[in-house]
């Protein structure tokens, strides 16, 4: 193959062009005036990946909703996730005001959307946990609004489509927070990035996969980089590298011999949602209603029936229903699982298969769901639910964290994790949710740690 020999340089080159990106991009613009930043996606746009409007739920995670955010342990519920999700949150969405003032994202509106955030459980164990948990949220600051309710009529005014055919017997309950959002982080990210495409010192390169990085003597990276035409390769020497490639990262930073990525792997989960098609079933819902999650399911797959604007259109979501994968990425390789494999990182793999045999069991479970059994869990959430109104769409790839625990075996994290090397000349970004709701959040402690 006849190698291109083109060689740039860039003081800052970010693999991956999400919201993390699009947000650590801007933060160096704004810190570094006139340093070059250099942002390289695979695909054919930015955006295109996990920060897509159909790959996610679009929820501004703040704690609202979100019941695996309060977990209770031996009769105790735990608010510090829910709490600290929310601050982060709030930052974040200050930001991207902030943003729209100075005219780096050009309408707020096609990004952000207020939809009220509703927690809803059925059965007298759940409604007791749920009544528990909005008297703790109710002392702090951020969840002083939230309305909590037993009362039918009053939860038919939140939530009337899916109190339709309800067995008036079982007990149920909800709290309500109207000051919720819908966000659609691609939007975001593709609006910004339309800002620094038309910088002097910012590069967009599109359709361009580093397939290899390795640390030069004086302690710059070397990238080498396949470009869209077959056969067009270059190199681009950077000072400062971030790996914001989404489940992608992995593979990257396993690249990179840093000492702090050893023992790290990824447990690829795929998502499934149900998309109404059906306009007046659709023009009845209007909010994010987050469940509990079964027993032994990871927490992306909290049941929830997400009212969501796309594309100035509102829409309506029932999901996500697990599935899997060995792609690390939805347009990645049915490779990327065998070849994250190493001998660093093998007694993590087995451990956390061997630590989370319910999870490997559920998704077989999940795996093997027919488009009956996914309308069936949706009528445990809407139960006059009618198979012609809903299909079945692809959603995102996600990739749970595994690292080495005290004793050298593997645990699943499901938090979001950033790996900075000693030198601090390589940051990556590893883990799925609340990731984009805490985008601002996560990239200023990437500042902090490497400046």
């Amino acid at each position: 193959m006849n190698r291109a020999k083109t060689i740039k340089h860039s003081e800052f080159v970010l693999i991956g062009g999400g919201i993390m990106s699009a947000t650590l991009a801007i933060l160096l613009y704004e810190k570094f005036p006139g340093k070059k930043i250099t942002v390289i996606e695979k695909l054919p746009k930015m955006a295109e990946e996990s920060s897509e409007a159909w790959n996610n739920a679009g929820t501004g995670h703040a704690g609202n909703c979100e019941l695996n955010y309060t977990p209770e342990k031996k009769g105790v519920i735990d608010t510090s996730k829910a709490v600290k999700t929310a601050e982060q949150f709030n930052e974040t969405l200050q930001f991207w005001k902030d943003c729209a003032e100075k005219g780096y994202i050009h309408s707020l509106s096609k990004c952000i959307s207020k939809v009220p955030h509703i927690s809803f459980v059925e059965g007298k164990k759940d409604v007791a946990f749920l009544e528990k948990r909005h008297k703790l949220l109710k002392e702090i600051s951020h969840y002083k609004e939230m309305i909590f309710s037993k009362d039918i009529d009053e939860i038919k005014k939140w939530i009337p489509l899916m109190m339709e055919g309800r067995d008036k017997k079982d007990p149920i309950a909800a709290t309500y927070m109207e000051e919720g959002y819908d966000v659609n982080f691609g939007e975001i990210a593709e609006q910004i990035f339309r800002f620094l495409g038309r910088q002097e010192h910012v590069e967009l390169v599109n359709h361009s996969n580093v397939y290899n990085l390795q640390k030069t003597k004086n302690k710059r990276w070397l990238l080498t980089i396949k470009g869209q035409n077959v056969g067009k390769h270059w190199n681009l020497v950077a000072n400062y590298l971030f790996i914001g490639a989404g489940g992608g990262a992995l593979s990257l930073l396993e690249k990179s011999k840093i000492k702090e990525a050893r023992g790290y792997g990824g447990f690829p989960i795929s998502g499934l949602w149900l998309r109404c098609t059906n306009p007046e079933i659709i023009d009845q819902h209007h909010a994010k209603v987050y469940g509990k999650a079964k027993k032994g399911a990871p927490p992306m797959s909290v049941p929830h029936m997400d009212t969501r604007m796309i594309n100035g259109r509102k829409e309506l979501l029932f999901g996500p229903y697990a599935g899997f994968t060995t792609k690390f990425l939805k347009h990645g390789s049915m490779f990327d699982l065998p070849k994250s494999v190493e001998f660093d990182n093998i007694m993590s793999l087995l451990g956390a298969g061997y630590h989370n045999l319910p999870l490997v069991g559920y998704l077989v479970k999940q795996v093997s769901l027919k488009f009956k059994d996914r309308m069936d869990m949706l009528r445990e959430f809407y139960p006059d639910a009618q198979d012609d109104d809903w299909k079945l769409v692809v959603a995102g790839q996600r990739v749970q964290i595994i690292k080495k625990d005290k004793k050298g075996f593997g645990k699943l994290e499901f938090g979001t994790e950033i790996i900075v090397s000693k030198d601090k000349t390589i940051a990556a970004l590893l883990g799925a949710s609340p990731g984009a709701s805490t985008s601002y959040s996560v990239m200023q402690k990437v500042i902090k740690k490497c400046f």
